[in-house]
């Protein structure tokens, strides 16, 4: 028997980001999934390891590889429209949870129960690390966005840096004052 699970996993790489914007350099749903694991994971460490929490870095950047598969199924909604209000946020996550019950439907019945809380978020402590690198890397995105001279993101970057500071978490803190800042240099000026 055949199982199209994986299949569709790599298919987010058709499924594009930021669709209603004019980009410098388009973005896909698989680069994105990538750099929220990248940050999820870094988000973690930071807190297991300047924080002294208790957190597993590489079962946050696991989550954060699968947070967005249910677009496999959906699009990606931008987000002025999947929060315009209440009725609309509510049907989005209906729709969400039937393409995530249909993604799960696609493994065996022998691996769909370690992938179910990877595809279901269903962990609120990961899901707090996982929306955290989740909105860091939209941030990153406008800030790379602004550097390349497009006025078009100076609002969402205004937008998700206030909703990054209000997720009042200290390890994004941490990281921004640490990492962000190289994220507007040039190559030559990296290094």
């Amino acid at each position: 028997m055949s199982h199209s699970f994986f299949a569709y996993i790599f298919r987010m790489r058709y499924i594009a980001r930021w669709a209603l914007m004019r980009n410098t350099r388009t973005e896909n749903v698989q680069e994105h999934s990538y750099e929220a694991a990248v940050l999820a994971h870094a988000l973690a460490v930071i807190g297991r390891d300047v924080f002294h929490k208790e957190l597993e870095p590489d079962k946050i950047a696991t989550a954060a590889l699968f947070h967005d598969a249910p677009e496999i199924i959906t699009g990606d909604m931008p987000t002025p429209i999947k929060y315009y209000n209440p009725l609309l946020k509510n049907a989005y996550r209906q729709v969400e949870a039937a393409a995530q019950d249909k993604l799960l439907s696609m493994l065996p019945e022998e691996l769909a129960p370690a992938y179910a809380p990877l595809v279901r978020e269903s962990d609120p402590e990961v899901r707090r690390y996982v929306k955290a690198a989740d909105k860091l890397s939209a941030y990153i995105k406008c800030v790379e966005e602004g550097k390349a001279g497009n006025a078009e993101f100076k609002k969402a970057a205004e937008q998700t840096l206030t909703a990054l500071r209000e997720m009042d978490m200290e390890e994004l803190e941490w990281f921004m004052e640490r990492f962000l800042p190289a994220f507007s240099l040039t190559l030559d000026e990296l290094q």
